[in-house]
């Protein structure tokens, strides 16, 4: 039986980026399986004729509103104007903010974007960044003490995409490839800084990644040792032993979605603190 969908409008409305309401509206879409969400996301709202414009374009398409606008008089108006309109409209920020306040006893200073500000932390992720930009699949070893993690794994287990996730939370890592037959860097068995682990999936999952891989690159059609099961399966278990043998943990990321694997990653790193 064929699996319909459910499609609903989603208006997302920001006075900063949007990032925060994109990652609320889409965690929240994915508890209703049965619906699928339109977005259309309005970001650096700031002024009255900004909103009256994007009122105009809820009007054109009902639906479900969500914002993050720290400005009480455009957020007053955003509200008035949904409610004439008989749309849902929540301010997102609003319910947390205030359990904040009860709880510091002090008011929130309402500035756009705040948690985006140059400060110390913004620095680390830009330097974070830079890093697993550069130790990419194995590249500049020489420097791999100064990483926070190192990510080992056969190719197709997410390495890079969980890098560079890590260094979006100011997580310095680098990545590099197992392959049987090809030694490790010197320089990783020296490494004393970093947290190692090693990441598998299984072979099935890695075969499908790699096919769709090789389809996407314009590859010749037909198997290959690249997406052969059996030959996967011993990349699996020459990963395995070398993991096995130095201590390092295991993550399968055969389910895990890239912000589980992180998360996975860190909830090891302040574990083996």
């Amino acid at each position: 039986m064929e699996n319909r969908k459910n499609f609903f409008h989603l208006h997302l409305i920001s006075d900063s980026t949007g990032e925060t309401l994109i990652s609320t509206g889409r965690a929240v879409s994915a508890q209703f399986g049965g619906y699928e969400p339109i977005e259309h996301v309005y970001p650096l709202v700031r002024s009255r004729k900004q909103v009256l414009a994007v009122l105009r374009a809820i009007d054109e398409a009902p639906g479900i509103v969500l914002y993050t606008v720290v400005n009480e008089e455009l957020g007053a108006l955003l509200e008035e104007m949904c409610r004439d309109m008989n749309v849902p409209c929540v301010n997102v920020l609003d319910p947390v903010a205030r359990v904040f306040q009860s709880y510091l006893g002090t008011a929130s200073r309402r500035r756009s974007g705040a948690q985006h500000s140059l400060d110390e932390d913004y620095f680390a992720r830009i330097e974070a960044l830079n890093y697993a930009m550069d130790h990419d699949d194995g590249q500049m070893p020489e420097t791999y003490d100064e990483a926070d993690v190192v990510i080992l794994g056969i190719s197709r287990t997410s390495k890079t995409p969980t890098s560079v996730y890590l260094a979006n939370r100011g997580v310095k890592a680098a990545n590099i490839p197992i392959v049987p037959g090809m030694k490790l860097p010197e320089s990783l068995y020296r490494a004393k800084r970093p947290l190692i682990v090693c990441l598998i999936a299984s072979p099935g999952r890695i075969s499908q990644v790699r096919e769709f891989r090789e389809f996407g690159s314009g590859a010749d059609e037909g198997k290959s040792e690249y997406t052969d099961r059996a030959v996967i399966a011993e990349e699996l278990k020459y990963a395995r032993s070398l993991a096995a043998q130095n201590n390092w943990p295991i993550i399968d990321v055969s389910r895990r979605s890239i912000e589980e694997t992180a998360a996975a990653i860190l909830a090891l790193k302040y574990e083996l603190k």
